[in-house]
């Protein structure tokens, strides 16, 4: 086996981040495109230092009409490798991207989980973090979507996602697969420029590369990676608030009885925080009560409640839900 710098980067990167743990069973995402041949090499090739059992899944959403030959092809590979081979072919085509990702990892879930795999693992590089900031960002988004991909999040439970090539370009696993000639299966659908991460990946990074940066993804990847470790902290300190906003002046009884009264929030505790925080906790109040994620507007108009006057409400929220202020609580009925 030839060592690459590659090889040694992905080796730190999953001993110092605890991507893995040793001799567990790794299921892993394979499209057949650059990045996923890319990852399952490299997976291999570090197989035996870590004792991991690896198995391939392949998820046909037969929006493509040589979908199929694709299918066959991550199937012979995976035969050539000696590996297990899984695949999932959705019922009717899936033909929108949020559909289409959010089918595949119910589909790998059901498979990890019906063939005792601890961990799902996907070929999502650099190029990809930089360019879901960019979507994010366009679409309006504040610093939780801007951080999106995260190096690993539990699925289901007793399966993790996991990503390790967030630190490599999409540059660079394409060299390395020139380099050990792993047959690319090349996706049209990344080429049609309908989809508006084909235009931000074929169009957008592009001139960013010419006439600002030219290591734009890398920039933006590490501006991600910034965002992560905020935001985490942010959420455990809006978290330990709004408990104590909710708790607050309840007495010893308080967690059995915060269970049984209506939602409330102590306005004086809140208005001790920076706004920062106050919006975080607003958003975490409001994911309990809305079916859709929380709007900016949604926010904003709990927000004003921690010092508006008394008797203050809000309109009524997606649901029916209204917001008054009693005193020093904010109620939602």
């Amino acid at each position: 086996m030839a060592w690459t710098p590659l090889h040694a980067k992905i080796h730190r990167t999953i001993r110092s981040r605890h991507l893995f743990e040793r001799n567990y069973r790794l299921l892993i995402a394979v499209s057949g495109g650059q990045d996923s041949l890319c990852l399952i090499k490299l997976l291999l090739d570090l197989e035996s230092k870590w004792g991991w059992d690896l198995g391939i899944a392949h998820c046909d959403h037969r929006w493509r009409s040589d979908s199929q030959a694709n299918a066959h092809h991550v199937e012979n590979l995976a035969k050539t490798w000696g590996i297990s081979f899984y695949l999932e072919t959705a019922i009717a085509p899936v033909n929108s991207e949020a559909a289409a990702r959010d089918w595949r990892y119910q589909a790998l879930s059901a498979i990890a989980k019906a063939n005792n795999y601890q961990y799902i693992v996907t070929g999502h590089t650099a190029s990809d973090r930089a360019e879901t900031l960019l979507y994010n960002l366009i679409r309006g988004t504040g610093a939780d979507g801007l951080q999106a991909l995260t190096w690993q999040r539990p699925l289901t439970t007793g399966i993790m996602l996991v990503r390790p090539l967030l630190e490599i370009t999409r540059t660079q696993t394409e060299q390395f697969c020139q380099e050990f000639k792993l047959p690319i299966w090349e996706d049209s659908t990344n080429q049609d420029l309908q989809y508006a991460r084909n235009r931000i990946r074929q169009e957008l990074l592009p001139y960013l590369r010419v006439n600002f940066n030219p290591q734009v993804e890398s920039a933006l990847a590490q501006t991600a990676e910034l965002l992560q470790a905020e935001v985490e902290y942010l959420e455990k300190a809006a978290q330990q608030l709004r408990e104590e906003a909710m708790s607050s002046g309840i007495g010893d009884e308080k967690d059995f009885l915060t269970r049984l009264l209506p939602l409330r929030l102590n306005r004086r505790v809140l208005q001790k925080a920076p706004l920062a925080l106050q919006r975080r906790v607003m958003r975490q109040v409001l994911q309990q009560i809305l079916t859709d994620a929380p709007s900016f507007e949604h926010i904003e108009k709990l927000t004003a409640l921690i010092i508006a006057p008394n008797r203050s409400q809000t309109d009524p929220f997606p649901g029916g839900a209204i917001a008054q202020v009693e005193g020093d609580w904010i109620w939602l009925k």
